[in-house]
């Protein structure tokens, strides 16, 4: 019996639906992990951290929409979103490190951005825990990519 598949779905991409279910579980704890700290532990978010969460929140969504059933598009859809998330965050970084002068970004109301509530081990910050998760996220989508496309 000969079945047709639909374009941009294959059903056994080697590795790639682990790699997708990886960053989106990425995402989701980055996800649970702002919303904790803001909502739980009263640590509101500066502009920057807000311009962060609006790239990481949609990867929950988007991410499993890929992979129920699994679309090999799906790097197309969520790899913008976490460059934009990746720059947004490595900006902050540089803001909180001092490379990148306050005056500069948009932190001129409510939060200063470089103000860091939190920081584990003396260098872990959450602008820095950000950074992380996208370019985690980022590097499974690459990966991804390139397991679908042999």
């Amino acid at each position: 019996m000969n079945t047709i598949e639909p374009k941009g779905r294959d059903p056994s991409p080697d590795g790639a639906w682990t790699l997708v279910f990886l960053a989106w579980l990425i995402a989701s704890a980055s996800t649970l992990g702002a919303l904790f700290l803001s909502q739980v532990m009263d640590i509101a978010p500066c502009v920057l951290c807000w311009y962060q969460r609006i790239f990481m929140f949609p990867l929950v969504f988007v991410l499993p929409a890929g992979l129920f059933p699994f679309d090999t598009r799906i790097v197309r859809y969520a790899f913008p979103l976490t460059v934009a998330g990746w720059m947004i965050a490595l900006f902050h970084v540089l803001v909180v490190a001092g490379v990148i002068p306050e005056n500069v970004s948009p932190c001129a109301q409510g939060i200063p951005c470089k103000d860091q509530q939190i920081e584990w081990f003396g260098f872990l910050t959450i602008p820095l825990l950000s950074l992380i998760a996208f370019s985690v996220i980022g590097l499974l989508l690459v990966l991804t990519h390139f397991k679908v496309s042999k």
